[in-house]
């Protein structure tokens, strides 16, 4: 069972580098005492910035891989069901099918994704010739992670919601509308990487900065807020569609574009860097 510090919720995914001289070649010697304090406080202060984020890996079981493939068939399948209600009435149709949505990313990061907190070499490990490994373990440490990160989410939908506003979204009308968007992408975007990484201060710095490596969760992400802003695109045209209405294309934009990033970042772009 993965040890997982419900407190700090550091990242799993950070690769520490070898900081400072060794414990010898720093040894104070007389009339140097001042700046070797002077340099191991330096060097504890560049620790966490010389931390290398790596890309995270799905795990290799026969659930998770199956999983990793089902679930974006499941996720345009409950878009393109709903889309004409959606045009009809989006309102119901964002609030009911969020829990929906919200179970099968649950599922996607109990099954695929390694946890905060977890060693890499155990989620990563392929089994050895004759082995069996188990399918799909799951503890109570990685669902006290889930639980943290659903929470964690919900604090930042908020954000996304005044973020989209100062983007152009109406602030004194479809107030309801603008703040499922938010939610929607908050979940599709952020509970992968709030599940991955937790509150660990350098990863977070990193995916913030887009100088986080493409994976399956930065990539979706990276895809959620392009698609977020591309659909925007035909809101204002001249066209007189139903369809045009706020925030139907932009929801759309979100789904196609994490869809599309997700897949492009864990097989294509996997590793690379803005």
């Amino acid at each position: 069972m993965p040890l997982v510090d419900p407190v700090t919720m550091s990242s799993s995914a950070i690769v520490k580098g070898a900081v400072g001289p060794s414990a010898s070649a720093t040894k104070a010697t007389p009339g140097t005492q001042g700046t070797d304090s002077a340099t191991a406080s330096t060097t504890a202060g560049t620790s966490s910035s010389l931390a290398t984020l790596r890309p995270v890996h799905i795990k290799q079981t026969p659930t998770a891989q199956t999983v990793r493939h089902a679930l974006p068939a499941a996720l345009t399948a409950l878009y393109l069901l709903r889309f004409d209600a959606l045009v009809a009435d989006p309102v119901p149709v964002m609030r009911n099918s969020l829990p929906v949505v919200a179970a099968l990313q649950m599922t996607y990061a109990l099954l695929c994704l390694p946890a905060a907190g977890e060693p890499a070499s155990k989620s990563n490990r392929k089994p050895r010739p004759g082995e069996k490994k188990k399918g799909g373990e799951i503890g109570s440490s990685t669902i006290i992670t889930a639980l943290l990160a659903t929470v964690l989410t919900s604090v930042v939908t908020p954000f996304l919601y005044f973020a989209m506003v100062l983007f152009g979204a109406p602030f004194l009308t479809h107030g309801s509308h603008t703040f499922l968007c938010a939610a929607h992408l908050a979940l599709l975007t952020l509970f992968p990487l709030f599940y991955v990484h937790g509150v660990d201060s350098a990863a977070w710095a990193a995916v913030a900065g887009f100088r986080a490596p493409f994976d399956e969760t930065f990539g979706g992400l990276v895809g959620g807020l392009v698609g977020a802003w591309l659909g925007a695109v035909p809101i204002p045209l001249d066209w007189d569609r139903e369809w045009q209405k706020w925030p139907v294309t932009i929801l759309c934009g979100i789904y196609g574009g994490y869809l599309l990033g997700r897949v492009l970042g864990g097989t294509l772009f996997w590793g690379k860097r803005f």
